[in-house]
């Protein structure tokens, strides 16, 4: 019965030797001493400012979700006003019909726009978008 036993040992021993085996392999593909991985002796390299990892680390943000609005306008008004709103009340706003809209994204203004009618939908297109570098300004003033 032994002997009966000592083939399936084997044969799982083998198994788990060819998965330890795949897995190093793959760990020194991945973190080879040009990686500055485990294998080199050196610390993981942080992200690369320039060529094909800069393009990876731009990617990275690329697909993260922004709120993106557009204010028809504004308005002060005391709570007790609120209070009273009912279904086909008109509240005042500052803006005046016709002016641009504003568009902000995450509450930060980057454009201005004028509103169209698509498809039966509301839509708006930009007629101003504020530069990257006012954009930076804007933000660090808050």
């Amino acid at each position: 019965m032994a002997s009966e036993e000592k083939p399936e040992d084997t044969a799982a021993d083998d198994g788990m030797a060819d998965w330890a085996e795949a897995l190093l392999e793959q760990k020194a593909t991945e973190s080879g001493p040009e990686s500055g991985g485990p294998l080199s002796g050196e610390p993981p390299k942080p992200f690369s400012s320039g060529g094909e990892g800069h393009a990876n680390d731009i990617n990275m943000v690329l697909d993260i979700p922004v709120q993106l609005s557009v204010e028809l306008g504004r308005t002060k008004v005391p709570i007790k006003h609120i209070l009273q709103l009912g279904q086909g009340s008109v509240v005042e706003l500052d803006a005046l019909a016709g002016e641009p809209m504003d568009v902000l994204v995450n509450g930060y203004l980057i454009a201005q726009g004028e509103v169209v009618v698509v498809n039966d939908k509301f839509g708006i297109r930009l007629t101003d978008v504020v530069t990257p570098s006012e954009r930076l300004r804007r933000v660090s003033k808050n």
